[in-house]
């Protein structure tokens, strides 16, 4: 029987803008139990949010502190970066990690942070979603170690090998998010190695998305991935066919403490 994953998902906001906190946390998590810890990628917030971690830095703190936990950005907008220096990020922090990251991408939002409008960043969702598509050609190219030539509508990349190659081959897993209710992201996420459902309500509609997506024939060993709220049982999301499930920790009131009480507390075992 596979085993379910459990994780946390923290936003690197204010008491958790250190990237030596998180650090601290991640190991406890691993020394608790827990399987991943996971967190977000933004540039900015809305009020009263103004100190924000860079997630790959922080990353790299977590990587170094623990052995055994996933990791990985839940997630990056992908859209947002060049999808050459991406690949070579993500392959120099799996190989730091010793092959335990994990890829979450999706398209992001300009509606809590303004962060695409303030920095001159593409707003169009069409536009980012062909971005996207286009970046995780780059970037699964890339990781293969072999020289890539690429030339698209986006992004160009002339006869670069990107070397060393990730640890986990034949790829880093790719999880990718979507608003629980869009269908494009299920058909992107089953080309590749997980999904993410955002603003998820009820195990009915995780369900209906497993349902949704194995239709569509994903690869064996495909990841349906969970946020639930602090204190909410994963039981009826895990008989919905969930394989992980995650600690969403809320943007607003998250505290050291807060992240700490739910570690000791443990996951389901």
């Amino acid at each position: 029987m596979r085993t379910v994953g459990s994780g946390l998902f923290l936003p690197p906001f204010e008491a958790l803008a250190d990237p030596v906190t998180v650090a601290r946390l991640s190991a406890e998590a691993e020394e608790a139990g827990w399987t991943g810890v996971f967190v977000w990628d933004h540039l900015r917030w809305c009020e009263p949010i103004s100190a924000i971690a860079d997630p790959w830095i922080t990353l790299a703190a977590m990587a170094t502190a623990t052995s055994r936990i996933r990791i990985g950005p839940m997630v990056t907008p992908l859209a947002r970066r060049r999808p050459a220096k991406v690949a070579k990020e993500t392959a120099t922090l799996d190989v730091l990690s010793g092959g335990r990251l994990t890829f979450g991408v999706g398209l992001g939002s300009d509606a809590y942070g303004v962060e695409y409008t303030k920095t001159g960043e593409e707003v169009d969702d069409r536009k980012r979603a062909a971005m996207l598509d286009e970046s995780l050609e780059v970037v699964t190219r890339a990781w293969t170690g072999e020289e890539v030539v690429h030339r698209g509508e986006h992004y160009t990349v002339d006869g670069v090998r990107f070397l060393p190659r990730p640890v986990q081959q034949p790829r880093i897993p790719i999880w990718v998010a979507g608003l629980i209710g869009n269908k494009r992201p299920r058909r992107r996420a089953a080309r590749y190695d997980g999904y993410f459902p955002v603003f998820l309500e009820t195990a009915d509609q995780a369900a209906e998305a497993v349902a949704d997506i194995n239709a569509l024939g994903p690869k064996d060993d495909f990841d349906f991935v969970v946020p639930l709220s602090p204190g909410t049982d994963p039981a009826p999301y895990i008989a919905a066919g969930a394989t992980w499930w995650m600690v969403e920790f809320p943007w607003a009131s998250t505290t050291v403490d807060l992240v700490r009480g739910v570690i000791r507390e443990g996951p389901l075992k």
